[in-house]
């Protein structure tokens, strides 16, 4: 429950059972038309396939119709096995036994078959998916006709279940035994099983695509024949028929990705062509568009921040599972990846959760029909979705502090200070980190209050605190607050336990409703801070703290149109129409696209910063330095502080002194924003068909083999890392491709006074987008708000009378070990040479207004 996903890279592979395994893998099948084989069961060299595996994608049906199977006096196939089912030469009475209609009364049972069949294929297809879980969403399946009526279309394509958009496909023997036995049916019979299969499939959100019929025998039945004089007093004439016996091999896939499916069909179907046979025209069914094009629920991303030991994972395991905490962090061990974050107790890594809302219901995991996030997307469908990161606490961790903060662009920060926190701020300091006067409380608070982005606050541990503790903690955060010119809303608890909390209490409910008000009525979100008060231990303010996450306003759609505070800038001329933040990375093996003009894929996880992405679409992925993702030492993507060592180390400062200065625009290497292709798309797990601006969610791609005079082609996939972004080229009047202008440095406004920065020459970190890493500055200098940058800047502005508000700082940095994209607008961190109170936190935080490529 602790990651934005859950995959399986290796899932069973779809494999025809018609196929030698040393023709398998000889065969190298090239792109071509899904066509159906036909041929004799001579040609193929065998007399029966392997049994039916328990597991796996491959089912065996003798027959699927929705009727009796009529009688038959021969078949050359079970001359050694007869059964009930089948009549004997000679014996008359079974030869009327079985009807080849079905009667009215038995709609019932066909519809009840119709189901099993329908929820066995679902179990075959998620057999071949690297994605598993649970919903709570059933399989609709339409009503049969009973004879008085036309009943619901049979082949309208259903919704798709969760995972089936990323499965391979399911094969289906008709006409087999479970031991393998090749038993067949005649033409007639075999069709119908087909449709039945097609009707099963459609109702998935799948397509079936006939791969081969087979020839293996005759038969031979007695039907009864009215007469054709009409006269009742005759008898019904006995006319035998005989037909072939055919089997046949069906594929069933997702009705998402045409192309996915071509390596399958291939495989399957390489063994016929081998063999020479003539195609017939395909039996694909037709397609239709697949269930969950796009998740249309509100998302309201949230950061947890704060000191360690202030109760942040404690909190988000209390709202996510409805667990209290028993003072040793039970409510909190769902969210832990480490065993060491058990045994220490301090929280090293990033965790997410979602809770859903609609109106006052509350969906986590508590309810007792949610085991999973997608169950929890489909009760909170059109209500809300709360995507929440926790984060850590320790000075040690503080880059999972950053990345909360900024690869996630929240919405909202909630920031946890501990009630007791005067109490043991200078006990905790003095064991951890051998400074007694660090104050990480006022670190955070200052971070927080710093950056644009609205801030909430929520003091944990009221029940450890005296009266004393928390009015010193108190008297800090409000005088942070106001002097920030920020208004500190307070939202006290009722002090009612509430432990496993199905909806928000109707009280808390009408508090926050009146803040919320007032918030949209007096200045905004970034005006006003509320606080809230709470107690994991006792259940106290839970249900405030679940009525601000349900309440709390949304931004709006995010636009190309970059912004500096108040003021809109003019969008750079490259700037993609899609754009999405690289958080984290994932192998993605060829499992999703085995074609042999593609390499591996890849998994990349974060967010959408504007614009869509959808299934199937063609991307661009980068900056790539040089050798389409070879990215040498000096180039690694973390920075030093993020690797353990001391900031500024020795090895920044040789990467300092050895970095080259850009008197010209470097040349773009053609492999430096490759291209790839999206094969799926996760919304906070879901499988859906697109992504849309302000989602977060994961992305699965491969990319086209590159191969050069001076390289061979390669199969591997580009090395992507944090901090790059995907996007979609932009185009211009002429409707011609311009490329995407990765960043050597960029210029930043703060409010800073200059004085506080470094001097130019200095090695920082910078922090932007989802990019952490090494930089210099080049120049740093005052202006007036609205003018040039200018050395006498503040000469003018002291003979105007002007305060120092009107002015702010430009600071030019170059990026050390690569080039990054850099978009307008936004925020960027600045970090110096070390931290004066050892938190770690301290930096300049500003925004880019200008991009040197």
């Amino acid at each position: 429950m602790a990651s934005v996903f859950t995959y399986d890279p290796n899932p069973p592979r779809v494999s025809s059972p018609w196929i030698q395994a040393d023709d398998a893998d000889s065969s190298s099948p090239g792109p071509g038309a899904a066509v159906t084989q036909t041929g004799l069961l001579s040609e193929y060299g065998v007399t029966r396939l392997e049994a039916e595996p328990q597991t796996g994608p491959i089912e065996y049906k003798l027959h699927l119709l929705l009727r009796s199977r009529r009688s038959y006096v021969y078949m050359s196939t079970v001359r050694q096995k007869r059964d009930r089912l089948h009549a004997q030469p000679g014996d008359v009475a079974a030869l009327y036994s079985a009807s080849p209609t079905p009667s009215s009364s038995s709609s019932q049972p066909r519809q009840e078959r119709l189901q099993r069949l329908t929820t066995q294929l679902l179990w075959r297809l998620q057999q071949s998916s690297p994605y598993h879980a649970s919903s709570s969403r059933e399989v609709r399946i339409p009503k049969l006709s009973d004879g008085k009526g036309a009943g619901e279309p049979l082949d309208s394509c259903g919704t798709q279940m969760p995972g089936l958009e990323e499965s391979r496909g399911a094969l289906y023997e008709i006409g087999v035994a479970d031991d393998g036995t090749l038993v067949g049916l005649s033409r007639d019979e075999l069709d119908e099983s087909v449709a039945t299969l097609k009707n099963m499939a459609a109702s998935l959100g799948c397509g079936v695509t006939v791969l081969r019929m087979v020839v293996v025998g005759d038969c031979e039945w007695v039907e009864i024949a009215e007469p054709l004089d009409g006269n009742a007093a005759r008898k019904p004439a006995q006319v035998t028929k005989q037909d072939k016996l055919w089997v046949a091999e069906a594929l069933i896939t997702p009705n998402t990705e045409v192309q996915r499916s071509s390596k399958s069909l291939q495989d399957v179907q390489s063994h016929g062509r081998s063999r020479g046979t003539a195609p017939l025209q395909s039996s694909t069914s037709t397609t239709a568009p697949p269930g969950h094009a796009k998740s249309t629920t509100p998302q309201l991303r949230v950061t947890l921040t704060g000191p360690i030991a202030s109760g942040k994972s404690s909190l988000l395991g209390t709202l996510s599972t409805g667990t209290l905490d028993n003072g040793r962090g039970k409510s909190r061990l769902s969210l832990l990846k480490h065993r060491h974050e058990m045994a220490s107790g301090m929280t090293s890594s990033i965790a997410q959760e979602i809770i859903g809302y609609k109106e006052r219901l509350i969906f986590n995991f508590s309810h007792r029909n949610i085991e999973s996030w997608l169950d929890i997307h489909d009760y909170a469908n059109n209500g809300r979705l709360v995507f929440m990161s926790d984060s850590g606490g320790h000075p040690r961790y503080r880059h999972t502090v950053f990345r909360g903060l900024m690869n996630w662009a929240p919405h909202w920060m909630v920031l946890c200070i501990a009630a007791d926190d005067a109490e043991v701020t200078h006990d905790m300091a003095s064991m951890l980190m051998d400074s007694a006067d660090t104050d990480l409380v006022k670190a955070h608070l200052d971070l927080s209050l710093k950056l644009d982005v609205p801030l909430a606050i929520v003091i944990t541990k009221l029940d450890l605190a005296s009266k004393a503790s928390l009015q010193k903690t108190m008297t800090k955060i409000l005088a942070a607050i106001r002097d920030a010119k920020r208004i500190p809303k307070l939202l006290q608890p009722d002090q009612q336990p509430q432990d496993q909390l199905a909806e928000i209490p109707q009280a808390d409910w009408n508090k926050v409703q009146n803040l919320v008000g007032n918030i949209a009525e007096q200045g905004g979100p970034l005006k006003h801070v509320p606080i809230v008060f709470t107690s994991v231990l006792k259940g106290v303010g839970v249900g405030l703290v679940h009525a601000l996450l349900a309440s709390l306003p949304l931004p709006g759609t995010p636009t190309t149109t970059p912004q500096t505070g108040s003021t809109e800038m003019e969008a750079q001329p490259e700037q993609p129409g899609d754009l999405f933040y690289i958080d984290d990375t994932f192998s993605l093996p060829r499992t999703f696209d085995d074609s042999p003009s593609h390499a591996d894929g890849v998994i990349v996880s974060g967010h959408v910063r504007f614009g869509s992405f959808s299934v199937g679409q063609t991307i661009v992925v980068g900056p790539f330095s040089t050798g389409h993702g070879r990215v040498s030492a000096s180039e690694d993507q973390s920075s030093p502080d993020e690797r353990g060592s001391p900031m500024l180390n020795a090895v920044a400062a040789e990467h300092a002194s050895s970095a080259r200065v850009y008197d010209t625009p470097p040349d773009i290497a053609a492999d430096e924003w490759p291209r790839g292709r999206i094969v799926s798309i996760r919304n906070l797990r879901l499988p859906v068909g697109t992504l849309e601006a302000g989602q977060v969610g994961s992305i699965g791609v491969v990319f086209e083999q590159i191969q050069s005079e001076l390289t061979p082609l390669r199969s591997e996939a580009p090395q992507i890392r944090r901090g790059m972004v995907m996007a979609t080229p932009p185009v211009d009047a002429s409707g011609s491709e311009v490329a995407l202008q990765a960043a050597r440095g960029f210029t930043a406004e703060f409010e800073e006074d200059a004085a506080q920065f470094p001097p130019s020459g200095t090695t920082v970190n910078v922090l932007f987008g989802c990019v952490r890493g090494a930089a210099r500055i080049v120049d740093v200098s005052t202006r007036r708000r609205g003018t040039a940058a200018a050395s006498d800047v503040d000469e003018e502005a002291k003979s105007a009378g002007q305060v120092p508000g009107d002015r702010v700082t430009q600071v030019s940095v170059e990026l050390i070990h690569s080039r990054k994209w850099a978009e307008l607008g936004t925020s960027v961190i600045i970090m110096g040479n070390g931290s004066q109170d050892g938190s770690g936190l301290q930096g300049f935080v500003g925004k880019v207004t200008d991009v040197v490529s």
